[in-house]
């Protein structure tokens, strides 16, 4: 799978054009997506001396992209005559629709092929059953 990954607020806290501090779980959740082959693409507003910071921001901590800001390493920078549009199978960035999960959160959707709907479930499920137990609100509710 070709996974698009965001830098600011998504890899690090979002301190642009500062690096924030790693989000816990990041980097090791990238290698790990890498490690199972899914090929990833540094996709940021970041440029020129601000872009190599990010990028060696995660190389000194393993973290080596197949492209960055572009489908593949050797696409012009010019754009002549093609989308500039990322071809990517997913998008993982903290300006998502509903937020950035945590990363154990997203590596369980990549590798398990769940969706937002499937982790809800989910997690309704548990608060039922824990609710159920302890006599709580979800106890009451569905008598």
């Amino acid at each position: 799978m070709i996974i698009a990954v965001d830098f600011d607020g998504t890899i690090v806290e979002h301190k642009y054009p500062y690096i924030g501090k790693e989000i816990p779980f990041a980097i090791d959740t990238l290698k790990k997506l890498k490690e199972e082959r899914h090929t990833l693409i540094l996709w940021t507003v970041r440029e020129d001396k601000l872009l190599e910071e990010a990028v060696e921001f995660c190389r000194e901590r393993g973290l080596e992209f197949y492209a960055i800001n572009s489908n593949y390493p050797e696409e012009k920078k010019s754009h002549d005559h093609f989308s500039r549009k990322l071809k990517a199978d997913l998008f993982i960035d903290d300006r998502n629709l509903g937020g950035l999960p945590d990363w154990g959160t997203i590596y369980r959707m990549i590798s398990e092929k769940l969706t937002y709907e499937d982790i809800y479930n989910e997690n309704i499920n548990s608060y039922e059953n824990k609710s159920k137990k302890k006599g709580g609100i979800f106890s009451k509710i569905f008598r």
